[in-house]
């Protein structure tokens, strides 16, 4: 038995929420399309996403540890699966769409330059005078216009409410600018299960790793709540902390945080009880959140992380010769732009040097941003 996309539209309305994103109302795509007969809008889009050379590339981009610091760490392409693989398990259970969850998700880091926030904030700065620099909106640049694939336009066409999730994707460390994307409004379910799975994997994944390489230890977490209560849930109580406990304290960590957020979600549907995607997005609250409980706890959490991993020497030493290195990269090709090669020279006539430079950094892996800065300036290299 084949589905047809009108089959798998109807399978939607009987499994999605009022409030849910139904392909079949989607407000479309900037450029017609005739859609295909077995995917549906959201389907499509996230297959083009995983097709791009974007979405390739954060496979040797930094999460925290640099990719050849070791295999095991996460990189950015893993820490998307991972909030994908959370955003469809919420949006599943809350009624809303899993496709266009999946869909913002593997799109949501699409624009981080190499380094992760340290090459941020080094393109933020250098990018100042220039029109600035933030990821979500190189994520919505890349999407919209530097991925060309497609003779008639460019970018990759999504559909507005991909779109709309990308702008509007919103953590601690992300603000949105949805200026054109219905300002007044919130994210709607899809974008704000996004949000709070990004959040709940880094932060998870991040003590992950830093328990991994040695930077923190149990005995530094003797005072984080989450962290004892975590322990004591699976009998752990003294010892080495071996991998396999670890990993079972990690996965308990997510599960709790999971049925935390299914619960407390649950709980403002009912009292909003929004009945349509827009109903929900005029609500002067996100639905999709934490219990005060859990908000509290995840404080302590983040902060203990930004003391002890973020802030760790080994983290900051490597963070200022990131920024060093793209500041370095910046400064050649903008002192002489005929170093940049050939095909990507003739954007500085559309956009402007800098922000052509900048686009090229931004897409470069760390690892392709180190060998530039070695045929750039070690005469021993060949350019």
């Amino acid at each position: 038995m084949i589905f047809s996309r009108e089959q798998l539209e109807a399978i939607e309305d009987k499994f999605l929420a009022p409030y849910g994103s139904h392909s079949k109302y989607s407000r479309g795509r900037l450029h017609r399309e005739d859609e295909p007969p077995y995917r549906t809008i959201y389907q499509r889009d996230r297959d083009r996403i995983l097709h791009t050379t974007a979405f390739r590339r954060l496979e040797y981009k930094t999460q925290v540890f640099i990719n050849y610091e070791g295999d095991y760490y996460r990189t950015r392409l893993t820490h998307t699966l991972e909030v994908a693989q959370i955003g469809r398990t919420l949006a599943r259970v809350l009624g809303a769409s899993e496709d266009l969850t999946e869909t913002i998700c593997l799109a949501h880091d699409l624009g981080h330059p190499p380094f992760g926030h340290s090459g941020e904030t080094a393109m933020a700065r250098l990018m100042k005078e220039y029109g600035g620099f933030e990821h979500n909106k190189q994520s919505f640049r890349i999407v919209t216009e530097l991925e060309r694939r497609y003779p008639d336009f460019p970018g990759l066409n999504l559909s507005w409410e991909v779109l709309e999730g990308i702008v509007k994707h919103e953590t601690e460390y992300d603000r949105a600018d949805a200026r054109d994307f219905n300002p007044d409004l919130r994210g709607h379910m899809e974008a704000q299960i996004a949000n709070v799975a990004d959040e709940l994997a880094y932060t998870a994944h991040d003590l992950d790793d830093g328990l991994r390489s040695g930077m923190i230890n149990e005995e530094m977490l003797e005072s984080i709540e989450l962290w004892q209560v975590m322990r004591e849930s699976i009998g752990w109580r003294t010892g080495s902390l071996d991998d396999l406990t670890r990993h079972r304290i990690i996965r308990r960590l997510i599960g709790t945080e999971v049925d935390d957020l299914v619960e407390t979600s649950e709980q403002r549907l009912r009292e909003s009880n929004p009945s349509s995607v827009e109903d929900l997005q005029r609500l002067p609250y996100n639905v999709v959140t934490f219990s005060e409980k859990m908000h509290r706890s995840n404080r302590q959490l983040k902060d203990f992380l930004y003391t002890r991993l973020y802030r760790h020497y080994r983290v900051v030493r490597m963070a200022v010769k990131a920024e060093t290195l793209i500041g370095q990269l910046f400064e050649a090709y903008r002192k002489e732009p005929t170093v940049l090669p050939g095909h990507i020279q003739p954007r500085i006539q559309e956009i402007g040097l800098e922000r052509t430079i900048c686009d090229y950094i931004a897409g470069m892996t760390d690892r392709y941003a180190i060998e530039e800065s070695q045929k750039l300036f070690d005469p021993a290299t060949l350019p």
